[in-house]
């Protein structure tokens, strides 16, 4: 289980594309009716469509729904799962489910609206949309992948026009002046200034748009040839009806289209990698190709780089304590508290869910440090008590040294454990994604540490040295 939890849940639905307003106001109002049917979810705020200025624009066919959530009721895992059956009743609609801030990093990081977006380069069109439908059955068939979805595109007529450029070179007509021409008639061209103080307002000309769709008026579009003649675009062109996608996605100048997956019930990184697996038998063909994209990318890379640097750490608390105590046997006595705390911290870790993330290593690096702390606590002491003390016998010293420290461990233990404990049970609430899986994983380090510091230590102390008194 998963315990990301921000209090509200942001749902990005789309119709067909083509939708109008109006369709789409009421496709995206029966969404909102089916999260309010469901007594977790208290208020929804919608944006149907966006203006193109907008740095987040959308068609009018796309709604973002902002549902805030009562406090308490069922688990999240639960929740999504009924306001998903809800929503699945909504004729016409495709939605996905995410939080408000994990939507916005996976917008930075992916450029999509899903935990796991899958892009596929290709072409042309046809070969993207029979790419995109193979590989979404494919992940739709991966356990734990959930709001799984192509791009939502269809075919829409196009009015192509298509210059002879031999009659237009025999015309005297540049391509230039001949597509500025269809493009004044289709969108307008500014040809003046309307001056009703204090605004100013363009003067555009263009022909009816409920006339030109057909394409029949384009044909009388009268074009000034090079000797001053006027001559009907039919002369230099042809016009055709035609169908094309609704929509074109290019990155890095190829196109692409984008399977989205979003993961529930299963560690993001183990559906990452049964989704690689699924998609191996796809067959390419020559140019096209499929990458996968999303917070994995950066989860996986922060992870190499804590465990690089922990390694970097283990191995300079080792040199350092080796150079404290003058002795490679004791400094690695040491070092043993860390399997010893690493006991306790997997126990944690399976207690958060299983789910090796970003926060439970930096908990299990701070356990570490803790742990060795008190190791250095027990040693230093039973040397100590030898040096300073005058207890020549070893077993009465090492008796000693634990007897004596063990109050000073406990406390430390107690005071780093119990500052943790209400970030501990603040595991599942809003904005404790992070804090509390490293705190169980710490406070569960700490009690196995701490136990097992006073009993094997001492015991190995002893066992070590006197090994190493022996002739």
């Amino acid at each position: 289980m998963r315990f990301d939890n921000e209090g509200s849940l942001t749902v990005n639905v789309t119709t067909l594309p083509g939708t109008s307003l109006d369709a789409s106001d009421k496709a995206a109002a029966e969404v909102e009716a089916a999260l309010l049917s469901q007594p977790e979810v208290a208020t929804t705020a919608r944006r149907t469509g966006r203006a193109p200025g907008d740095p987040h624009a959308q068609e009018v066919f796309a709604s973002e729904i902002e549902a805030t959530l009562e406090p308490g009721g069922r688990e999240r895992e639960e929740l999504l799962t009924g306001l998903r059956a809800a929503v699945g009743k909504v004729p016409g609609v495709q939605a996905i489910f995410g939080q408000p801030i994990s939507h916005r990093i996976d917008h930075i990081l992916s450029g999509a609206r899903a935990n796991i977006a899958i892009k596929i380069f290709a072409a042309d069109s046809a070969t993207l949309g029979r790419l995109s439908r193979d590989v979404q059955a494919r992940v739709e068939a991966v356990p734990g992948a959930v709001d799984v979805q192509a791009d939502t595109q269809s075919q829409v007529p196009y009015l192509r026009v298509r210059f002879r450029r031999a009659d237009l070179a025999n015309a005297g007509i540049g391509v230039k002046d001949a597509a500025d021409a269809v493009s004044a008639a289709i969108g307008g061209a500014v040809v003046g200034s309307l001056i009703e103080r204090p605004v100013i307002s363009d003067v555009v000309v263009r022909y009816d748009p409920a006339i030109v769709g057909d394409g029949t008026t384009l044909d009388s579009l009268m074009l000034s040839g090079g000797n001053g003649e006027l001559l009907p675009l039919s002369a230099v062109a042809d016009i055709v009806r035609d169908q094309g996608p609704n929509a074109i996605s290019r990155e890095s100048v190829e196109r692409v289209q984008f399977v989205l997956a979003n993961v529930q019930g299963r560690d993001l990184g183990a559906v990452v990698a049964d989704i690689r697996i699924a998609l191996e038998p796809v067959k390419l063909p020559q140019g096209a190709r499929i990458e996968l994209g999303g917070q994995f990318e950066s989860a996986a890379s922060a992870t190499q780089t804590l465990l690089a640097l922990g390694l970097i750490v283990l191995i300079g608390m080792f040199l350092l304590l080796r150079q404290a105590f003058n002795s490679s046997r004791d400094a690695g006595i040491v070092m043993l508290n860390l399997p010893l705390a690493l006991v306790g911290g997997v126990v944690g870790l399976w207690v958060t869910g299983g789910v090796l993330s970003v926060a439970t290593i930096v908990g299990f690096i701070t356990l570490f440090g803790i742990a060795t702390r008190n190791g250095v606590m027990l040693v230093s002491h039973i040397r100590h008590v030898q040096a300073i003390d005058g207890i020549s016998d070893l077993r009465e010293a090492v008796a000693r040294a634990a007897e004596e420290r063990l109050v000073p461990i406990l406390m430390t233990a107690l005071a780093a454990g119990l500052a943790l404990v209400p970030l501990a049970l603040a595991m599942g609430e809003p904005g404790s994604e992070i804090q509390a899986p490293m705190a169980i994983v710490i406070l569960f380090g700490l009690a196995s540490s701490t136990a097992l510091n006073m009993l094997v230590l001492p015991a190995l102390y002893l066992k070590l040295t006197l090994k190493e008194q022996t002739p």
